[in-house]
């Protein structure tokens, strides 16, 4: 038998199989981050901050679609449950969309576009109102939890304003 082709057959499927183990491993991560998902999405319904902020690291930040910063699984819980007893007592959340990306076996970034109605926001705020979730997530023992979150509302998306005709250039060099 020709060794060199031996070797060369050897090496590949060395090398296709760590890439398939991980193939399977990131498909049951993917499965489990939208788990994590869904059950942000029924805390939300719940309107029980407590489960909300566990789906959270302990030291997991929070930056909502005001810009209030929160920082810390504890932090998130308590700012949740002021919220959760007026502006957001009769709200429900849908997930509509969740985009994944893997950075590293333990690191994923993902992208969720929600809706919700039944906020007590200021008049002029439309229904449902509609946004993206950027989350970074990190498993810890086994466990998707979100490290960092940010959310920002979304405006239906709509062509640039074409504006005036820009001005030539003017020379700066004088002779």
């Amino acid at each position: 038998m020709n060794k060199p082709l031996v070797v060369l057959s050897l090496l590949s499927f060395a090398t296709s199989f760590p890439r398939a183990a991980f193939c399977d491993s990131n498909e049951q991560d993917e499965a489990d981050i939208r788990k994590v998902e869904t059950l942000q999405q029924e805390a939300w319904n719940r309107h029980d901050a407590k489960a909300y902020a566990n789906l959270f690291t302990d030291e997991g930040d929070c930056v909502n679609v005001v810009g209030w910063w929160w920082k810390g699984r504890a932090e998130i819980e308590r700012k949740l449950t002021d919220a959760y007893a007026f502006v957001f007592r009769e709200s429900s959340l849908t997930i509509k969309e969740v985009n994944i990306k893997f950075l590293a076996p333990e690191i994923a970034v993902a992208h969720v576009r929600w809706t919700m109605v039944g906020a007590r926001t200021p008049k002029g705020i439309p229904e449902p109102q509609q946004g993206i979730q950027t989350q970074v997530l990190q498993k810890q023992a086994g466990k998707w939890l979100i490290a960092s979150f940010q959310n920002t509302n979304a405006l239906p998306e709509m062509p640039f304003p074409k504006g005036p005709p820009a001005a030539p250039p003017t020379s700066s060099v004088t002779p």
